[in-house]
């Protein structure tokens, strides 16, 4: 393959990651984030805490193999985005450290004090992440403070509080209500009694969150914000130089993608249908469809911001030029070449002992399979 069809495959093929990545964990964060709202005493909040325990830690590997594929196959974006969002990442990191801690030591007491603290720490281990991811998202559209100097080393001029402008923590509201979403229908799925009829309010309320707010934010972007386009082509195959280019302010609120390939409107739609889907199934008492719904929705949402800023991976506020696309901030085509071949072996087993998992721990948790194990389960 050229040069040029492998970046292409790797955009796509991270796409792809941090889909699966929010499609797993996203639920495990989401039915967190509701923790302390639907679960009103420990047996239930064992339940709910349980329901996630065989899957939450292997769900995290979609993200760190994310994480790796971004710092093998778009270095400079991972050495830019991880200088110049230091303090927004130490927050997620702090944030996720809550959870396996939550998990091991909330049941080692009996102490109410002590599991309500563990409670509220897994309830921001889930909502504070998918909060910062939002955000993060919603900052791309407004470009970042960096520039690139002539050796293409990154200088970020930004703080922390200036990545949480409305836009951003718009796009952080419908990152949370989305994933909330999916962890309601997920506890709907896997739990009964009041629990599950909580889970199932709780999971409309989150539906019309993320619909209102997906919409807002649609429409935001289209009439109040001006996006990047390449005013220069540039050559999928030439010598990297992310400086050898010119780019405008003059893509109308970021949808040039979506007037040149009518096909992409396919990604909006489907995250407001399966919002919609959601929201139907959640007030039918249809846990599946709720749980397919909420799932269509992420997809859509990431497709959404994808098609959108493509061809650009980190746009600069600061110096135009420096944005980052997938064309010029990738490795090398033989680095991208050997890392494809790994990933058509890998991917596919990370996808098959995860489908195994669920297939082997699938069921419903009550609260006498809870009474039944007091040690052996979270």
């Amino acid at each position: 393959m050229d040069y040029e069809t492998l970046k292409l495959i790797w955009w796509v093929l991270i796409g792809v990651l941090l889909i699966g990545f929010a499609l797993t964990d996203g639920f495990d964060m989401g039915a967190m984030a509701l923790l302390p709202f639907v679960a009103r005493n420990d047996s239930e909040r064992r339940v709910a805490i349980n329901t996630i325990a065989p899957h939450w830690d292997g769900n995290q590997v979609w993200f760190i193999t994310a994480g790796g594929a971004l710092f093998a196959a778009w270095p400079m974006v991972y050495a830019t985005a991880f200088s110049g969002l230091y303090w927004a990442l130490l927050l997620v990191l702090f944030a996720l450290f809550c959870r396996p801690v939550g998990f091991d030591y909330r049941s080692k007491l009996e102490d109410p004090r002590w599991r309500s603290v563990w409670d509220w720490a897994l309830f921001v281990g889930g909502a504070v992440p998918a909060l910062v991811f939002g955000v993060a998202f919603g900052n791309l559209f407004e470009g970042l403070p960096f520039s690139l100097d002539e050796m293409m080393r990154p200088s970020y001029h930004g703080s922390f509080f200036a990545l949480l402008n409305p836009f951003a923590l718009l796009a952080g509201v419908v990152s949370l209500s989305m994933l909330s979403l999916h962890g309601g229908a997920w506890l709907m799925l896997r739990t009964d009694g009041e629990l599950a009829q909580r889970s199932r309010s709780a999971a409309r309320l989150c539906a019309l969150v993320y619909l209102v707010a997906f919409i807002g934010a649609g429409v935001w972007v289209s009439v109040g914000m001006h996006g990047y386009s390449l005013v220069s082509a540039v050559d999928g195959n030439a010598v990297l130089n992310p400086l050898n280019k010119a780019v405008a302010l003059n893509n109308p609120g970021w949808l040039a993608n979506y007037h040149s390939y009518p096909l992409t409107m396919g990604a909006p739609v489907l995250g407001i249908l399966g919002g919609l889907i959601a929201l139907a199934a959640a007030s039918a008492g249809r846990a599946g469809l709720a749980f397919l719904g909420s799932a269509l929705a992420i997809v859509g949402t990431l497709c959404t911001a994808g098609f959108a800023l493509f061809p650009f991976v980190l746009p600069s506020s600061e110096s135009l030029a420096s944005s980052l696309t997938v064309w010029d901030a990738v490795s090398s085509r033989k680095t991208l070449g050997i890392m494809f071949g790994v990933a058509c072996v890998f991917v596919p087993i990370i996808l098959a002992y995860t489908l195994w998992g669920y297939a082997r721990m699938w069921g419903r948790l009550t609260h006498k399979h809870i009474e039944a194990n007091p040690h052996g389960l979270y």
